[in-house]
């Protein structure tokens, strides 16, 4: 039986750097596997007239606060910023944490931040996938000791060495997304780890998609850690108590519509809701906690739920 690992994405939106930087610790603390956060620069959920606490900074701060978990952005956007510029990064972050570091990356969607700050989004997400897909090689390639030439249109980097090398042999490289014609293929060419959600029957459909390109690239599909995110566990003894928390965090996050179908009840209703997901063999689970961060979920996943899910 394989380890169920979890991970906590706590929302950069709508918070204080205090706050912000005692969830990180806090997942540390706890046993959290991974720590993540989103790569915006307006609000996602709710209104997006809120405040957004930058991304990189926050899980550079992470870093030096932490001992033990992985860290990385769920995930970054690939709009932002040259590619070698993001190997580089992650590299100095592998460095500063001591050898945690994942690199998280995707196409991007929000358009709005995109026309706010300037930033290129391209004439629609079919380019802007030509642009990750000419931005993966680079990436790869600097972090696995190489000194790579972008091969497309829009990038340019020329033969371009990253030194000092990350501490880890083979930082991983995660790629978030679920498209089955683009996205899932440059997983399989590309990636050492997966982030697929939107629910069990996504995953599952999402997945057969994923080990059918790896066929077609002569990739071992095992190679690829399987993450999933699972939504906003809220952990209470009571359903009616679990609820009302739940109704709160989305309130308190731009008034919010609050999701549906979510992880939210007592431990055993947390972990019966989960359980599906270990059986498509996605044993990496990561849960979304909004500010303010609620203490008593985020640790009774780690010393209720998961000991349950671990039996599965």
């Amino acid at each position: 039986m394989n380890d169920v690992k979890l991970g906590a994405l706590c929302w950069n939106q709508y918070t204080e750097w205090s706050s912000l930087l005692e969830a990180g610790k806090r997942a540390d603390r706890l046993g959290y596997d991974t720590l993540w956060t989103w790569d915006h620069v307006y609000p996602i959920v709710g209104s997006a007239d809120g405040p957004m606490l930058e991304a990189w900074l926050t899980i550079t701060a992470w870093a030096m606060a932490t001992e033990h978990v992985k860290i990385g952005l769920m995930v970054g956007a690939n709009t932002f910023r040259e590619p070698a510029l993001v190997a580089k990064m992650a590299t100095t972050l592998d460095h500063i944490s001591n050898g945690r570091a994942i690199l998280g990356i995707g196409a991007a969607w929000f358009e709005t931040e995109h026309v706010a700050f300037g930033l290129p989004f391209g004439s629609g997400f079919p380019e802007r996938l030509r642009w990750l897909g000419e931005a993966l090689p680079v990436i790869r390639g600097m972090l696995r000791g190489e000194a790579p030439t972008a091969s497309g249109e829009h990038y340019h980097a020329k033969q371009v060495r990253n030194d000092p090398p990350p501490l880890q042999p083979a930082l991983p490289i995660l790629v978030g997304g679920d498209g089955e014609k683009v996205t899932l293929k440059l997983v399989a060419k590309y990636a050492d780890a997966c982030n697929i959600g939107g629910g069990v029957a996504n995953v599952r459909l999402k997945d057969a998609v994923l080990k059918q390109h790896c066929a077609d690239v002569g990739r071992d599909e095992r190679e690829i850690e399987r993450t999933t995110g699972i939504g906003v566990p809220v952990i209470r003894d009571s359903r009616g108590e679990a609820e009302r928390v739940f109704r709160s965090l989305f309130e308190h996050n731009g008034q919010a519509r609050a999701w549906q179908d979510q992880p939210v009840g007592t431990p055993e209703d947390v972990a019966e809701k989960l359980a599906p997901y270990l059986e498509l063999g996605y044993r990496h689970l990561v849960a979304g906690f909004p500010s303010p961060y609620d203490e008593e979920s985020m640790t009774r996943l780690i010393t209720e739920v998961k000991p349950s899910l671990e039996r599965v």
